[in-house]
């Protein structure tokens, strides 16, 4: 097994190798895809990929044209969440659609979700067929995802488990995909693909409430964008879901006032509603539940069978620094 950064170089050239083969022209629908994948990230779900393949006895090489195909679907569903969501900064630089307008945004969208596609095609010709049903089968999954959570901006009875499973499809399920792909073109067998399709779940789902906990508390320097974005944009977060189930009638009333103030000042509202969280020890109780997912994700990871003990300690490793992000 190689190290996170060693798999991490090997995506990023790859990614960098994706302008060459493919058009420049015209330039309003291809700048935009690679100006895009030049901004970086975190490149997760393709190191996921790679690792899951060696670590059941692959090669990379059998990996890494699929990998860079989950990362460029990643990013096309950036593209179009960008629209919607009307955002304007992504990983400190402007926007598609802000850079260059809605329309091109959504055709660059869509052009990168059929390169995505030709890449993922490279996978060997005799596990094809089961990485195309898992990838489409995902890709569903995270269309639904992001109707939840549109859904929900106009609702008001969002239970937890609804949340909970908004993020597992949003989220969770793409880097239970990446496991698995990786896995199936490693030759896994289905009872390890499976388990690491799980461990990618229980990860992802972690990973999405340790972000909720981030936006909230976290260092702007290091978790990479401001804090309070969901407080300000009052979204159905574990956080705001668990308080309005947990805080007494005076805390209910505050933070129902905030929710409803169209015209609050950051600088008000963001730590008026913090400090809700904070009487109600809400960080801990979260804190508590993204343990609980994290150990089924370790416990996911000891059920497998052909990993050997480095390749187990390697994706531990990897689980318990993305879910200890700044804790």
């Amino acid at each position: 097994m190689k190290t996170f950064d060693q798999y991490l170089a090997i995506v990023n050239e790859a990614v960098d190798a994706i302008k060459s083969r493919h058009p420049q022209v015209p330039a309003n629908l291809y700048d935009p895809i690679y100006y895009t994948m030049a901004l970086g990230g975190k490149r997760l779900r393709p190191v996921l990929t790679l690792m899951a393949c060696e670590a059941v006895g692959g090669k990379v090489s059998d990996a890494i044209m699929p990998a860079v195909g989950l990362e460029l679907f990643h990013n096309f569903t950036l593209l179009h969440d960008d629209v919607m969501d009307r955002a304007d900064v992504r990983r400190g630089e402007p926007t598609v659609h802000c850079r260059w307008n809605d329309n091109v945004a959504i055709l660059s969208g869509d052009a990168m979700l059929t390169m995505a596609t030709q890449h993922i095609a490279h996978a060997r010709p005799d596990v094809l067929p089961q990485v195309l049903k898992l990838f489409n089968k995902t890709a569903m999954e995270i269309y639904e995802g992001q109707q939840w959570d549109m859904d929900f901006e106009s609702r008001n009875d969002v239970s937890i488990s609804e949340y909970m499973e908004m993020i597992r499809l949003k989220t969770s399920v793409l880097l239970g995909c990446a496991c698995k792909m990786g896995a199936l073109m490693g030759g896994a067998s289905e009872h390890d693909a499976d388990a690491l399709y799980r461990m990618g779940v229980n990860t992802g789902l972690a990973f999405q409430l340790q972000d909720d906990v981030l936006d909230v508390w976290g260092d702007p320097s290091t978790f990479g964008k401001a804090t309070g974005g969901d407080i300000m944009n009052n979204k159905k977060t574990y956080l705001l879901l668990s308080a309005l189930i947990e805080a007494d009638e005076d805390d209910e009333a505050e933070l129902k006032r905030w929710i409803a103030d169209t015209k609050a000042r950051p600088e008000d509202k963001i730590p008026a509603v913090r400090g809700i969280y904070e009487r109600l020890n809400l960080k801990e109780m979260v804190g508590n539940v993204i343990d609980r997912y994290s150990r089924k994700a370790l416990d996911d990871l000891d059920n497998t069978e052909s990993l050997n003990d480095e390749a187990k300690r390697a994706f531990a490793n990897l689980i318990l620094k993305l879910i200890k992000r700044d804790r």
